[in-house]
């Protein structure tokens, strides 16, 4: 709605232009297009009347081409969480953006990378307590449905670092959903993190 005041588009307009259905759900990290042409959207920046960059990480509504994924090995990452993946990315339509690892309440959850917090908060819907790190331009990853959130926006942290224990807020039981986002898209983390309970080669 910020977005449609922003630009003077009816927020109807902006789902059609972005093939976006009720209840009109967006997340960090999504393109929207605004009258044909796309714009970044941030929750971290402030909207003018020309432009909306309100922040959003998102669930892309199609499945994005292997082929445009980066290469095994151009970044070096960590597990963010010892646990089961119970559920694995998938690139169906409305699949898993990420994976889920299980674990027991208070579980610790660190950074994947280093990096800077530019979201903590439980304002996207089915995310719950949510922390997000960028690692550079083309990186950002995400943590969801944590209980305890031990960072702070704007706050740089270390690869391992501890950034929150698990939890289930906005979720069924307790676990920890983790996303790569390279350039706004969801990538299959397990196809960048190293073997669990290994130490990563970099």
């Amino acid at each position: 709605y910020r977005i449609s005041r922003a630009t003077g588009t009816s927020v109807k307009e902006l789902a059609r232009l972005n093939g976006i259905s009720p209840p009109y759900t967006i997340e960090v990290g999504q393109r929207i297009k605004v009258r044909g042409s796309a714009k970044s959207s941030s929750s971290t920046r402030k909207t003018s009347n020309k432009t909306a960059t309100k922040t959003a990480a998102v669930r892309p509504s199609s499945s994005v081409p292997k082929s445009s994924w980066p290469p095994v090995g151009q970044r070096c990452w960590v597990w963010p969480a010892n646990g089961k993946v119970i559920l694995p990315y998938s690139t169906a339509e409305g699949g898993n953006k990420g994976i889920d690892i299980a674990g027991a309440r208070g579980t610790p959850v660190y950074a994947a990378g280093a990096g800077k917090v530019v979201y903590v908060g439980n304002q996207l819907r089915g995310y719950g307590n949510l922390i997000m790190i960028k690692h550079n331009e083309d990186y950002i990853t995400a943590y969801a449905h944590n209980d305890t959130m031990l960072v702070n926006n704007g706050q740089s942290v270390k690869a391992g670092q501890k950034i929150a224990t698990m939890g289930s807020t906005d979720a069924a039981s307790v676990r920890l959903h983790f996303q790569i986002r390279y350039r706004a898209t969801a990538i299959d983390p397990l196809r960048y993190l190293p073997p669990q309970g290994s130490k990563p080669k970099c």
